[in-house]
């Protein structure tokens, strides 16, 4: 019987034109890279095509003229994963689930998060940008096996 494949989704967001070392060592490996939005700067994206495919969406701050192409909202189907990406979840305007989605990918707000609601996984993989207040510099990987979906964040350990 062959073995259906496992699909590694890297998933930042919030660079704001920095991306760091820890991070893409994070990333490394991953069979597609989602960025949710604050890109900041093309070289961001630059970076993270060295390391594999990249879908991303334009975020509020995301106004000079290079990132007029980036679109607000994105889709992606893998494995058997249909995943919706915006930058700020509170202008999502479906019902993921309704709609057929099982993954809701968001940035804007910093906070790692990574939750079921009604069979949906919502997550935002946080800011790998330059630290905001007290919250932590995060990222986050998505495993896609068959239909299940599951999420882990990670915390960079960042030196200086």
């Amino acid at each position: 019987m062959r073995r259906r494949p496992i699909y590694s989704l890297g998933v930042i967001s919030d660079t704001h034109g920095l991306l760091r070392p820890e991070a893409e060592a994070v990333l490394r490996g991953s069979d597609i890279i989602v960025h949710a939005g604050d890109v900041g700067s093309p070289a961001v994206l630059r970076g993270l095509e060295k390391l594999a495919p990249v879908l991303a969406v334009r975020g509020n701050n995301d106004r000079a003229p290079w990132a007029k192409d980036l679109p607000l909202r994105e889709t992606l189907e893998l494995g058997h994963a249909s995943i919706y990406m915006l930058h700020d979840i509170d202008e999502l305007a479906l019902d993921p689930r309704v709609a057929g989605f099982s993954v809701v990918i968001a940035g804007h707000s910093h906070q790692p998060r990574c939750e079921e609601r009604d069979g949906v996984l919502f997550f935002n993989p946080g800011s790998a940008g330059p630290r905001r207040f007290k919250l932590p510099i995060s990222v986050g990987k998505i495993l896609i096996d068959g239909a299940r979906v599951t999420g882990r964040l990670e915390t960079l350990e960042i030196s200086g």
